[in-house]
This record gives structure tokens, sequence and C-alpha cells, in this order.
């Protein structure tokens, strides 16, 4: 399967956003269906994490996301069950998709790190799968 150049893995992107402004300063619009490719149902922040600890651990069975890192910085830990990559999260000008059946860790988090996080469903429990050897038999099993 020949991926695309902007693809990182199957179902993750790098999405670069549009930056306005002038020289009172700068805003990225992001809008549902333009810039993200999927209806928004879900927006959250994740921030305040203390030095050394590492967050996600987990994919999701259906869930598509969008992940910007509008302050300070963390690497991005994708996994597809067959290949892995870190991705650096640094710029609040670039968003990170992470489709549906990836694994995903954040680490290196700065002290000033703030991710804003869009998501296309509410938060339901079931979608999760938070056991890495559960999400490596489910990938299996998909492309067996």
């Amino acid at each position: 399967m020949h991926r695309a150049e902007h693809e990182i893995l199957t179902g993750c992107r790098l999405l670069p956003l549009m930056v306005r402004g002038d020289e009172r300063g700068s805003l990225v619009p992001i809008e549902a269906g333009i810039t993200v490719p999927f209806d928004v149902k879900r927006v959250y922040t994740v921030f305040g994490t203390l030095p050394g600890v590492s967050r996600g651990f987990h994919a999701h069975l259906r869930l598509q996301q969008l992940v910007v890192a509008v302050c300070g910085a963390c690497t991005m830990m994708l996994d597809d069950g067959s290949e892995k990559r870190d991705v650096p999260l640094d710029r609040p000008d670039v968003g990170l998709t992470i489709g549906p059946m990836v694994w995903h860790e954040m680490h290196n988090f700065t002290p000033d790190c703030v991710l804003m996080v869009l998501a296309d469903a509410h938060y339901d429990e079931a979608d999760y799968i938070r056991d890495y050897d559960r999400f490596m038999a489910l990938v299996g099993t998909i492309n067996a």
C-alpha cells in the first residue's frame, strides 16, 4: 500500500493550519469540515503534565482526532500495529490527525505544553483500547 507523502502512518497526517494575523499578533482558525476533516463533537485540552510523566497509552476503535500543541511541545508516539513513529508536536499551526486503531502515547512534555484535541464523537469508554496486547490482537484480526 502506497502512503501519501503527508501521511505519517495509515490514518495519521500532519495538517498545516493557516495562520492569520498582523502586527498585533496571530490566530489559527480551526473549522469543522474545512480545516478539520470531520465534524467536531468534543474538544478538550491536556495541560499541567508533570515532568517525566507520559500520557495516552491507548487506541480507539472508531474515534478520529486532531491534536494541536497550542503552547509548548511534546512527542507523540504513533503505532498502527506494524510500524511506529515519533512525531514532535511543537507548533500551533500544525495539527496531527489520529485515526481509529492507532495506539498513541505522549512523551517529553515541556512544562508549558497545552494540547488541544478535537474529536468526532463524545466520550465513550467502550471505544477505548487500553491494553496493548488487545490492541495488537485486534489489529491482527483487521489485517487478516
